[in-house]
């Protein structure tokens, strides 16, 4: 019922199964086979997005710590605009071709990198112990919610109802955002609405992470990949700006 199986002793001697998650089963009532194929979609997975990380800490560095280079967004607030429509336009081929490689791998670097950028450019305007505190939550945020979703869904949990709550709650964020531009709020209210956001993009951690779990396709790495990056892209950056405005 729990995913406990009875293992012969001529097996015991046999090294663990990564490709099976070590014989565990992900959730209640899934079958040995699609087990397997569900670990090796989350290995996949975890293995581009952790490549993902190290591109975004790369350009994140270059662009914080080499002078040129920041001086150059900086002073180019024409750049910086076509930086944050670059990764809203690839979104469209990131859908259409997720499945067609090596284009997609092509497509996810370019929009890994123009966000890296943008992400190099808010670190780059914030005081380096306040970077490396939001660095160190989101760690701890993000290791925490997946480690919990993984313990959540082997025991029957689903977290699929979570959906809808959490669009709404991104769509109100994102109303809040565009009025805030016209009508300033002050520092407390932008405090809240900060927390707000980050209780949100923990939400939505939970929520892909369970759709990782049981509801992405096996060729649907990509797109699952470009989930969990964006959730904590923007968990990142949402505690950044909460630490920088508490410390101003």
């Amino acid at each position: 019922m729990y995913g406990f199986s009875t293992i012969p002793s001529k097996d015991l001697g046999k090294e663990p199964d990564l490709e099976a998650g070590n014989g565990e089963t992900l959730y209640p009532g899934l079958g040995l086979g699609e087990n397997q194929l569900r670990w090796g979609l989350i290995q996949k997975v975890y293995g581009i997005l952790a490549a993902q990380l190290v591109i975004t800490t790369i350009v994140s560095s270059v662009t914080v710590l080499y002078a040129p280079v920041n001086e150059l967004l900086r002073g180019s607030p024409g750049l910086l605009l076509f930086l944050c429509v670059v990764p809203f336009i690839l979104l469209w081929p990131l859908h259409v071709y997720h499945q067609k490689h090596p284009v997609n791998l092509i497509v996810l670097g370019l929009f890994t990198v123009s966000l890296s950028f943008l992400v190099g450019a808010s670190c780059a305007n914030t005081d380096g112990k306040i970077v490396l505190e939001a660095l160190i939550l989101t760690s701890a945020v993000v290791c925490s919610l997946t480690a919990y979703t993984f313990w959540a869904a082997k025991r029957g949990m689903d977290f699929s109802f979570m959906g809808p709550i959490l669009f709404t709650s991104l769509m109100i964020l994102v109303l809040t955002s565009f009025i805030q531009v016209f009508c300033p709020l002050g520092s407390t209210s932008t405090a809240v609405i900060g927390g707000i956001s980050a209780l949100v993009f923990s939400g939505y951690i939970v929520y892909d992470t369970d759709n990782l779990i049981k509801r992405y396709t096996y060729d649907q790495y990509i797109l699952a990949s470009v989930a969990l990056y964006l959730d904590i892209l923007n968990l990142f950056l949402t505690i950044l700006r909460v630490l920088r405005q508490g410390d101003n």
